[in-house]
């Protein structure tokens, strides 16, 4: 396992002042939205996103004030972003806590997470780059179309692997896109390095999202959460698919129907678990993760070799062997 602090050394003042500016945004006078603020930072997690738009910069030149703005703006976006997806999901729980619809309601959830989005708008508007609030606004309509094709695809019969790389593109691979582009940008890169940046940072999000999903099939006690997660909140993902469209087994195609109906049982749920396990589902998540980490390397052979360019590497390899 790549050791996360092997990866952040390269750019740990600029993490360490980036914590600091976000934890100094998360306090309020106004008492309830305090209370949720800091219910909200205090599981902020290792901060990924900003980890990557630094490190992007970092491989093209020496850090601005404009990257931190960049890595800031992208860190309270996908810190409202959860807080909305909650909702919509319907999770009861965020990091193993009450999430914040969950802990107070729904009102109270959509009002904080629109206080932090226009913080990362007025947070991108601090850099005076109006292609940052272009890739920003982008990003948001990404998310919500991929949410939105997410429940729409409950009236699929068919258990589409294209579709399902098409929501989690937009869903998941868009944020870590932006926040790759966004960092090359911040220091004034080239625009093909941006592109080449923008399609790295896409694939660590597929990547992201895959070892997400594979989470879902694994034993409570070596992830720390109860399987199945995802069938209770109605969401076919790719171990399921592949298992289901390998073996044509019309019972198990049956439950997973139900499953986007959200009509299964916790038998149900239990019992795919298990046909997607037994079926090479697991194993085909994991191997398709491993060739698009490839695609991720293979872009970064371009550059010569640096301690930020090792970190890159190290960053990929990290989102693919995470245990959480």
């Amino acid at each position: 396992m790549v050791d996360i602090k092997a990866i952040t050394k390269p750019v740990e003042a600029e993490m360490n002042e980036c914590r600091e500016r976000f934890d100094t945004f998360m306090t309020h006078s106004n008492v309830l939205l305090n209370e949720v603020l800091q219910r909200v930072a205090s599981r902020k997690g290792k901060m990924m996103r900003p980890l990557l738009t630094f490190l992007s910069a970092k491989l093209f030149d020496e850090i601005a004030e404009n990257t931190h703005l960049t890595a800031l703006t992208f860190e309270f976006f996908h810190t409202a972003s959860l807080i909305h997806d909650d909702i919509v999901d319907e999770s009861g729980l965020r990091r193993g806590d009450a999430s914040v619809h969950s802990a107070y309601n729904n009102k109270v959830a959509v009002l904080v997470g629109d206080y932090i989005l226009a913080n990362a708008l007025d947070t991108a508007s601090q850099t005076h780059d109006a292609y940052l609030v272009h890739i920003l606004s982008e990003t948001a309509k990404h998310l919500a179309d991929g949410e939105l094709l997410q429940l729409h695809n409950i009236q699929n019969q068919e258990m589409s692997e294209e579709v399902y790389f098409d929501i989690i593109r937009r869903k998941t691979a868009a944020l870590f896109a932006a926040c790759a582009e966004a960092g090359a940008r911040s220091v004034n890169a080239t625009e093909k390095d941006c592109e080449v940046l923008r399609r790295f940072g896409e694939i660590i999000g597929l990547c992201f999202q895959i070892r997400d999903d594979i989470f879902d099939y694994l034993s409570g006690s070596e992830i720390g959460k109860p399987t199945g997660n995802d069938m209770r909140e109605g969401k076919i993902t790719l171990p399921l698919i592949h298992a289901l469209n390998v073996t044509k087994d019309a019972q198990m195609l049956h439950l997973a129907q139900l499953v986007k109906q959200g009509e299964a049982s916790e038998r149900d749920i239990q019992a795919l678990v298990h046909f997607t396990v037994e079926n090479g589902g697991i194993n085909y998540a994991f191997e398709r993760m491993s060739q698009l980490a490839q695609q991720a390397h293979d872009l970064l052979a371009a550059y010569p070799d640096s301690p930020v360019h090792r970190a890159l590497n190290g960053y990929v390899l990290y989102v693919v062997a995470r245990n959480f």
